[in-house]
């Protein structure tokens, strides 16, 4: 089954994470779940939905605010679309290496932008102050 397939009415949803319907409104309309919604506008939980679910009301059962469950899950969310670039660049990296070993494939940028590179070919520097000091013979 995809955890991401809206199968479950919100009746069966709140019993899977042991919530109460009410509850799962409300935090479809604070933004910390958001569940499908059909053509008639009633909403359809993911299995994936439901996890979430039951890890909001961990938290909430350890004390934390809804704000700080809405900003945790958020960066939960930001690490795991991350993780998923990384594994992107990693596999682009491969795919480079094997096809041409022994030159610079990419470079990145002070903001985390990735720019790729032709073989031979220098990234431009901008606004960047390089001090050089010869050595002292002597």
């Amino acid at each position: 089954m995809d955890p991401t397939a809206p199968v479950f009415a919100i009746a069966v949803a709140a019993e899977l994470a042991g919530m109460h319907p009410q509850t799962l409104r409300q935090y479809d309309r604070l933004g910390l779940v958001s569940p499908k919604r059909t053509s008639g506008k009633s909403r359809r939980y993911s299995m994936r939905d439901v996890v979430q679910l039951r890890e909001i009301g961990a938290l909430g059962a350890e004390g934390v605010s809804l704000e700080g469950i809405r900003r945790i899950l958020e960066l939960e969310n930001r690490v795991t679309e991350l993780a998923q670039r990384v594994h992107e660049l990693e596999g682009a990296l491969a795919d480079e290496l094997l096809n041409r070993p022994g030159r610079r494939v990419f470079a990145a940028d002070e903001t985390g932008r990735v720019e790729s590179l032709r073989a031979g070919e220098r990234t431009r520097r901008h606004n960047q102050l390089v001090v050089w000091r010869p050595l002292e013979r002597g």
